[in-house]
């Protein structure tokens, strides 16, 4: 795949939490059309990565590109513009506004009325119960369903690339299984998706490339079924 397909490029990225290096040189890249998971025990530096590259945290160097421009120093708000969009660990749904208004909401840049309510249509059919509970305010969701309105929020802000932080922690098995197939589906309507997962073998097992990360670095990389496969891997995070 040619350099052109490169949509998202992290270079030698490097985060600092008061004088401790939580990221030290990351470099890895998401091509147009992938699903890239990014795995990782807790406190590997893979959030800490993920808010760097949406405008959250401010790097202390490295560069990051988007659709091959230099994205530094430009807040989340504007990167939603530009089609780079993140779903966050915790969900950070609206918890006083109803579902329907937090799906609004995704979709605040833009002003198509009849593109907006037809991708309200399609979340409300990837996620049923959404629809049923579209007039219930977001607090008082579970976290599965939280979830399931943080993606689809997302989704009406129509992103070009899509980066999803732990979408499954927390969540009942059965809840799980629910938001790896919605994930699955949203690859399948082109969208390209950087995911961060614990659930290394889910994870795996659904992209096409991986990163391994530790202690702020990239520990390994390649094709993700190969890694599934890596006996480091799987004794290191899948318990074998």
């Amino acid at each position: 795949m040619s350099q052109t397909d490169v949509l998202l490029q992290v270079q030698d990225l490097r985060v600092a939490y008061g004088g401790i290096q939580a990221v030290k040189g990351v470099s890895f890249e998401v091509r147009e059309g992938e699903l890239v998971s990014l795995i990782g025990s807790n406190g590997a530096g893979k959030t800490t990565t993920m808010k760097a590259i949406t405008g959250s945290l401010l790097p202390a160097g490295g560069r990051i590109s988007y659709l091959g421009r230099d994205i530094q120093g430009q807040g989340p708000w504007d990167l939603v513009k530009q089609g780079l969009v993140m779903v966050p660990e915790g969900r950070g749904v609206f918890t006083r506004m109803s579902i329907l208004e937090n799906l609004h909401m995704g979709a605040y840049l833009r002003h198509d009325k009849a593109g907006i309510q037809s991708d309200i249509d399609r979340v409300f059919a990837l996620f049923p119960r959404l629809q049923e509970r579209s007039a219930q305010l977001a607090g008082t969701l579970s976290g599965g369903e939280q979830q399931m309105l943080a993606m689809g929020r997302a989704l009406l802000s129509r992103p070009k690339v899509l980066l999803l932080d732990e979408p499954s922690m927390g969540l009942s098995p059965i809840m799980v299984d629910k938001i790896f197939e919605v994930i699955a589906e949203v690859a399948s309507m082109g969208v390209t998706l950087l995911l961060v997962e614990q659930n290394a073998s889910r994870a795996l097992k659904m992209a096409q490339r991986a990163y391994v990360m530790e202690s702020g670095q990239i520990s390994m990389q390649g094709d993700a079924k190969t890694l599934l496969h890596d006996p480091k891997v799987r004794a290191a995070y899948l318990g074998e």
